[in-house]
C-alpha cells in the first residue's frame, strides 16, 4: 500500500510562507482523498485540508483563504501552499489518505516565530 512522507517544515516568521509536501510511495491516481492534517504539542489532531480526485479541495476553516491544497498525480506528490502564517499555525504536519487511512509518516514541522 501507498505510504506517505511529509517534508518543507521549518522555522518561519508571522506572515511568512512555506511549502510542504507530501510524497507518496506509489501512484495516487487510484486514491479518493488526501489530506492534511496537524497536530500542536498537547492537542489532538486536526484536519487543515483535502484534495480529492475531480480537482475537489476542501479546507478548515482556521485556514481557508491562506493554505492551498494542490494534488499532483504525475508527482505522486501532494502539496500544501501555506500563506500568512500565524502562531497557531505551529504544529507537525501530516498527510494521509481516505478512506483508507495508512500508517502515518514522520510528519513535518513548522514553526511560527519571530
Amino acid at each position: 500500500q501507498v505510504q506517505f512522507v511529509e517534508s518543507g517544515g521549518g522555522l518561519v516568521q508571522p506572515g511568512g510562507s512555506l511549502r510542504l509536501s507530501c510524497a507518496a510511495s506509489g501512484s495516487i491516481d487510484h486514491i479518493y482523498d488526501i489530506s492534511w492534517y496537524r497536530q500542536a504539542p498537547e492537542k489532538g489532531r486536526e484536519w487543515v485540508a483535502r484534495a480529492i480526485r475531480g480537482n475537489i479541495t476542501l479546507y478548515a476553516d482556521s485556514v481557508k483563504g491562506r493554505f492551498t491544497i494542490s494534488r499532483i498525480n504525475a508527482e505522486n506528490t501532494v502539496y500544501l501552499q501555506m500563506n500568512s502564517l500565524k502562531p497557531d499555525d505551529a504544529a507537525v504536519y501530516y498527510c494521509n489518505s481516505r478512506p483508507t487511512v495508512v500508517r502515518w509518516g514522520p510528519g513535518t514541522q513548522v514553526i511560527v516565530s519571530s
